[in-house]
């Protein structure tokens, strides 16, 4: 389970430097092979490839009324591997789906990571921390 937050940047071709903290867990789960894709909240999701796997399965079994979203996450889809220094390669079409030039953010979000443009992430984490909780964490207890 991947979890925290991490701020990274982007080198000029692209790249990001994924955090040593969670190189020897995607190492071992999935030999360095990544899946990134689109997120319908703005960032991207960086999968491990058993994970995209089961990801990808539950997709391609949408009814044909979410067609459009099978396209958003399928079509858009890229397989990468880090490389010896733990680096993948957003592409240039990820990388602008998302806002991404330089500063970024990678959260663990347990099977998966969310990869955001750090402007942009700042930014709706202020507006969800304005808007007050959910009804649906009221009786959470922390």
């Amino acid at each position: 389970m991947f979890q925290g937050a991490s701020s990274l940047s982007l080198d000029a071709k692209g790249r990001l430097s994924v955090p040593t903290r969670h190189r020897d867990a995607l190492m071992e789960q999935a030999g360095g092979q990544l899946t990134i894709t689109k997120h319908p909240d703005g960032c991207l999701m960086v999968f491990p490839r058993p994970e995209w796997e089961k990801f990808r399965e539950r997709i391609a079994q949408l009814p044909m009324s979410a067609q459009w979203w099978k396209r958003i996450f399928l079509g858009n889809a890229m397989d990468v591997d880090m490389d010896g220094t733990g680096r993948v390669l957003v592409s240039p079409e990820l990388r602008e789906a998302a806002g991404l030039t330089k500063e970024a953010v990678l959260l663990g979000m347990g099977s998966h990571f969310e990869l955001w443009d750090k402007a942009t992430h700042d930014a709706k984490e202020a507006a969800a921390m304005q808007a007050g909780m959910p009804d649906v964490l009221k009786d959470f207890s922390f």
